[in-house]
């Protein structure tokens, strides 16, 4: 058997959207994170609200649960670089950012 070179590596993917009858088009991520959301703590309305962990602002992009240990997938919002978090963390830093927008009295 001869060596390898593995330092490369290509990918290639296509990503088919269906467009429904209001013009919008069907979202596979979004479906997902609304079925399984409430299974680690979410609502399924926070596919796509935003949050800060103090320094850096993310948007709430998809949910995977074959990742345990982090299965919440989020965007980083300056540069769109996706991060794994913790359902729990996303959870607290979500509830944070609704206090921060509700009404002061």
């Amino acid at each position: 058997m001869q060596a390898m070179d593995l330092r490369w590596n290509f990918e290639f993917g296509v990503r088919v959207s269906i467009p429904l009858p209001d013009g919008s088009t069907l979202d596979p991520e979004r479906m997902l994170f609304e079925t399984l959301a409430e299974e680690f703590g979410l609502s399924p309305g926070d596919f796509g609200r935003e949050f800060s962990t103090g320094r850096e602002r993310f948007r709430v992009a998809g949910i995977d649960p074959r990742r345990p240990k982090y299965p919440i997938s989020a965007t980083r919002i300056p540069d769109g670089k996706g991060y794994k978090f913790t359902a729990e963390n996303v959870a607290l830093l979500l509830k944070a950012a609704r206090k921060d927008v509700s009404p002061k009295r």
